[in-house]
């Protein structure tokens, strides 16, 4: 990993530490991804950069998660000379130049870019927090941009940033609001008259979009809102935005810029980015917001705090930046650490950490998932459930954060079928149930995925409490998996593009799994007996395997030379359950190099696409011979250069069926890709949680920042 910018706050000297590689040429690392995140916090704050535009940054326009285009351009001025560093499309360009691309690079918390301007080098540093053990940090919906300056010798530099209102999701009925107010200026977009709880293409209708920036001792701050050839170009000309009056109609841009003087060494400037929706979740008809709103409830306060809390929490980010790298390369090697940090921000991005917006009690915190690039659902259980290795190594509370929306709507009695529900809304952010019972039905697979999750939150935190309030409900479950978890009925699983099918052998593993976990949860050994006999039964007496038990097939008893990936046998390694034996997993370890496709296993024989999670997941199972291999292959499909969306954990792996190997289908930026953290949840729960010390550090806002920076910096 290299950063080597000159830094604010005098940490310089931490990123020369994790120096690298030099500037020869564009070059991407550790590695190329498919698209850069920039600004990725929650469904709806999500804009990426796709990695095929990087080489003409300077022209290049970033995305929303779902593909749509948003205006975002930075320029800076060299002695009177403007240079663009990104966004400003070259039909728009004159008179700016634009700059020389050197570099990208990604860690888990920053994408950065390196250019040349006049001389000068620059960084961009798109930062997104992620501090999940940190509420507060981590739920306010801001993200930064810190543009670095390094090598200057006494040369005048300005500072521009704008973005546009395309980030509205409906800029022909955008407005404008502008705030100044000490030294902070905040410019805000959102869209007339909009229905609360509404959306536009995936893209949020309801909130207020934010860039903010606020003026230092080394410089001066000026905003401008209007048409973006006039407001750029009067930065190109005057430095300053400063003398005209601002407009607003559609297409339009608002900007702030910096005038640093006379430069000499390095500097930095800070801008915010965000979209900020105070009533951001109706849970059963009542409004939820962020949970950073009991501490700073309006924008101008909460930019303020966010602004403020840049060192700590850049210096935050440095750690575990570093540790994912090490402790992801000590688990599977250096491509596993490239895949689980290009994961990080995406996992994490498509949730929300929400309090009551009535009471602001921050002793009632939840969290909500969207379903993203599918149909929106929210908090579907078979989300949670292939993403929950990324909580369990982080913060396994989330587990129960994520789960608690749930539980309270089962236990309330407004969920009548025998089995778990599959998700708590049709669409986010209605988190308003399902009272007519017409939720999409996967018994076995919601059923199993609950028991095994609250294992894994006992487990993983030792809190017995929340699982006993609850165990009535699990023992419901639990009985329906041992009534049918063997003559299964045609029925969803997961991988609900497959379609449905009877018998199919990875849900009866996920059976077997879910009573022993049961078992393991109540102290009930008859539970943990049968759990136990349905696995003799599928793998002992060959039910679901091929007569030479060379693997699971994907149904039985009749198709014998069919098969499944079985992911579902990773819980049970994890969790310690040993519901399966030795030999099963050793069988799995045999048979999946001989149907290795050219981007690796495909989900099941029927099939050419795999499913990246899932594949990570069933690696976890394996011999490291075996593991390694599906670890290259979903490398490789990262940074085969063949797509340019956010990581999508489906994609073609095979041409055995006709189609483009290395291609995805469907699904970008999905929060799923949590399950790439499978194979360090091996290593143990909360074995990340290195940095529990930052956990709740400003919530008690009187603190002083720098006692905490200091106290930072003598720990790494």
């Amino acid at each position: 990993m290299r950063f080597n910018m000159q830094m604010p706050l005098g940490l310089g000297s931490l990123w020369t530490f994790f120096s690298g590689l030099s500037h020869n040429g564009l070059t991407h690392h550790p590695s190329q991804p498919p698209s850069y995140p920039l600004a990725v916090r929650n469904p709806y704050l999500s804009a990426w950069m796709p990695s095929d535009r990087v080489h003409q940054l300077p022209s290049s326009e970033p995305q929303f998660w779902a593909g749509q285009e948003l205006g975002w351009s930075v320029i800076v001025r060299v002695d009177g000379e403007a240079y663009s560093l990104m966004g400003v499309p070259d039909s728009e360009s004159a008179p700016i130049i634009p700059a020389t691309v050197r570099r990208a690079e990604f860690t888990s918390t920053h994408s950065l870019f390196d250019l040349t301007a006049g001389g000068i080098a620059f960084t961009l540093d798109f930062f997104s927090p992620v501090s999940p053990s940190n509420y507060l940090r981590h739920s306010i919906p801001f993200s930064y941009l810190t543009v670095h300056i390094e090598g200057a010798h006494g040369v005048e530099i300005q500072v521009y940033s704008d973005i546009d209102g395309r980030w509205t999701g409906q800029d022909d009925h955008s407005v404008h609001d502008f705030e100044e107010r000490d030294g902070l200026v905040i410019h805000s977009l959102s869209v007339a008259d909009a229905e609360k709880y509404s959306e536009a293409n995936d893209m949020a209708l309801w909130g207020d979009v934010i860039l903010a920036s606020r003026q230092s001792n080394s410089s001066t701050l000026s905003a401008l809102a209007g048409d973006p050839k006039t407001v750029r170009s009067q930065f190109a000309q005057d430095g300053d935005l400063s003398g005209q009056e601002s407009t607003w109609s559609r297409q339009n841009v608002v900007a702030v810029a910096h005038d640093l003087g006379s430069v000499t060494g390095g500097a930095s400037v800070n801008f915010a980015v965000g979209y900020e929706r105070k009533e951001a979740i109706n849970y059963l008809g009542e409004a939820y917001t962020g949970y950073y709103r009991a501490y700073y409830p309006t924008t101008h306060e909460a930019l303020s705090f966010f602004l403020d809390d840049y060192g700590d929490a850049f210096l935050e980010s440095l750690k575990l930046d570093h540790e994912m790298v090490t402790f992801a390369t000590a688990a599977a090697g250096p491509k596993y650490a490239d895949i689980v940090a290009l994961s990080t921000r995406q996992a994490y991005g498509g949730m929300d950490l929400t309090i009551s917006n009535e009471s602001l009690d921050t002793d009632d915190v939840l969290a909500f998932i969207k379903e993203l690039s599918s149909d929106g659902n929210v908090n579907t259980i078979d989300v949670i459930m292939p993403a929950f290795p990324i909580y369990w190594v982080m913060d396994p509370n989330w587990i129960r954060l994520l789960l608690e929306p749930i539980m309270r709507y089962t236990d309330a009695g407004r969920w009548h079928l025998p089995y778990t529900i599959h998700d708590l809304g049709s669409h986010y952010p209605n988190a308003i149930g399902h009272d007519d019972q017409q939720a999409e039905a996967m018994p076995i697979e919601e059923c199993g995925n609950l028991l095994i999750l609250a294992l894994a939150y006992a487990q993983a935190t030792g809190d017995t409490g929340w699982t006993d309030q609850y165990m009535s409900i699990f023992r419901q479950y639990a009985d329906y998996l041992i009534d049918n978890g063997v003559d299964i009925a045609n029925q969803l699983s997961s991988n609900d593009a497959a379609g449905p099918l009877p018998n199919e052998t990875n849900l009866a593993v996920k059976a077997a799994v879910g009573i022993k976990a049961f078992g393991e949860l109540s102290g009930n050994e008859q539970y943990s007996k049968i759990g136990d006999e349905r696995a003799d039964l599928f793998f002992y007496e060959g039910l679901g395997t091929d007569e030479e038990q060379t693997h699971f097939v994907l149904q039985y008893p009749d198709f014998p030379k069919s098969w499944k990936t079985p992911y579902n046998l990773f819980p049970d390694v994890l969790l310690g359950l040993r519901t399966f034996s030795d030999e099963a997993y050793q069988m799995g370890s045999d048979f999946f190099s001989s149907v290795r496709g050219e981007f690796g296993v495909a989900l099941d024989s029927r099939q050419d696409w795999a499913k990246s999670d899932w594949n990570m997941w069933l690696a976890g199972t394996f011999d490291t011979s075996t593991r390694d291999e599906f670890v290259d292959d979903l490398w490789a499909f990262m940074t085969n250069g063949k797509h340019n969306w956010p990581f999508s954990d489906r994609y073609v792996s095979t041409s055995k069926h006709g189609n483009e190997p290395g291609t995805p289908i469907l699904c970008r930026a999905r929060p799923t890709v949590g399950g790439h953290f499978a194979l360090l949840a091996l290593k143990g729960p909360a074995s990340m949680q290195s940095l529990s010390d930052y956990k709740f550090a400003y919530d008690r806002p009187a603190r002083k920042a720098d006692k905490l920076r200091d106290n930072h910096i003598s720990e790494l």
